[in-house]
């Protein structure tokens, strides 16, 4: 015998469904909340922030010049005789460095003198003719064209002495040019002429370079607007502000402090940048005319500064950003102004203050107000049971 089977009614069908959807959501909710609750605090590595004293520094690539570089020439023309210095000494201004041979300029100086007593002796005798005349003249004894031919006898007796004398001197002095000599002192280049070579004036013979103090010619890119002010500032305020320092090529720091002396008003078109000088002591003659040297310019002075690795500074919302950790032990993102890398750390200029507790590891997956388990002080713990 066959028995009808009874079905659920529709409302307690729709009860029981309702009924299973709030166990899953709550069972859903909890499992939510637990995973969270499960979640181990992340590690990470701190430092406490400290302010310390810094300065921002460039470097710009320059090359030695001397004070003074002068190219010696020969100015009178002449066999070259002797060369009377040792190529790449020291000399001092005056010295006697070549002599042209002096033999016409001594003959010139010699027919000069010749020509000279002889209008000396034609003044004289003029000028005394032309004293009598007067007399005889004063006294109706000679005529008035007697007179004035007498006068200008003794004016062109005069104007030949004047001649002769400026001959000369002008002898004399070609005679001194045969001997050349040190405009300047300083470090002589080689002999661009050896001895027994015709030379004509104005042949250059040598070189030489005043190398105390020297000249470092370098360029400040156009953009870098901050060194062009503390540049032209430092040429307004006294020494001590204007001071610079030197690298060598061999990375080695130049003992001796120099000072900017020049700072052009234009910008090289071709360049770009603007032309700059410093002055450097060189008594060793340690820097070299011609040597590629680097020069080191300070741009700024910090008291207080806050200098961090610059891994522990990441990219927020707003801008850079770092995270510090509170005394409750959870991580705070700090937003921050960054100022210019000195000596390889991250200036600070806002939004981190000395003492705070900074990340330096394990902040690139952290969020803000998340809980964190501090490693370096388990290391310290571990450090003083060893």
């Amino acid at each position: 015998m066959m028995y009808p089977t009874s079905r659920p009614s529709a409302g307690l069908l729709s009860r029981g469904l309702a009924l299973s959807a709030l166990a899953l959501l709550v069972s859903a909710c909890s499992s939510e909340q637990g995973g969270q609750q499960e979640r181990p605090p992340s590690p990470v590595t701190t430092t406490e922030v400290q302010a310390q004293a810094a300065q921002h520094q460039v470097e710009y690539p320059g090359r030695v010049h001397g004070a003074t570089e002068v190219s010696v020439r020969a100015r009178v023309s002449g066999i070259l005789e002797s060369r009377n210095y040792e190529e790449g000494t020291a000399v001092e201004a005056g010295q006697t460095l070549f002599q042209i041979e002096p033999d016409t300029y001594q003959d010139a100086v010699k027919a000069a003198e010749a020509e000279l007593a002889s209008a000396e002796a034609q003044q004289l005798r003029a000028e005394r003719e032309w004293e009598r005349v007067k007399g005889l003249f004063e006294r109706n004894a000679v005529s008035e064209r007697e007179r004035d031919q007498a006068r200008a006898d003794s004016r062109a007796a005069n104007a030949r002495l004047e001649a002769a004398q400026s001959a000369l001197s002008n002898a004399r002095r070609q005679l001194r040019y045969s001997r050349v000599e040190a405009p300047v002192s300083g470090l002589t280049s080689m002999e661009a002429l050896t001895e027994g070579n015709l030379v004509e004036a104005g042949t250059v013979l040598t070189h030489i370079v005043k190398h105390d103090p020297v000249h470092i010619y370098f360029a400040l890119p156009e953009e870098d607007a901050t060194a062009q002010r503390v540049a032209r500032e430092a040429l307004r305020n006294d020494d001590s502000e204007r001071e610079v320092r030197l690298v060598m090529p061999d990375g080695s720091e130049y003992a001796r402090a120099g000072q900017v002396d020049f700072a052009d008003r234009r910008i090289d078109p071709m360049t770009g940048s603007v032309q700059m000088r410093a002055v450097f002591p060189n008594p060793d003659s340690e820097l070299i005319p011609g040597q590629f040297v680097r020069i080191r310019l300070a741009l700024a002075d910090y008291d207080k500064a806050i200098l961090v690795d610059p891994t522990a500074v990441g990219q927020g919302p707003e801008g850079p950003q770092v995270f510090t950790i509170g005394e409750d032990n959870t991580a705070a993102a700090q937003a921050v102004k960054l100022g210019p890398v000195i000596d390889g750390r991250q200036l600070i200029l806002e939004g981190l203050e000395a003492g705070s507790q900074l990340v330096i590891n394990g902040q690139v997956a952290l969020r803000d107000g998340a809980a964190v388990r501090v490693t370096n002080a388990d290391q310290n713990a571990s450090d003083q049971e060893g």
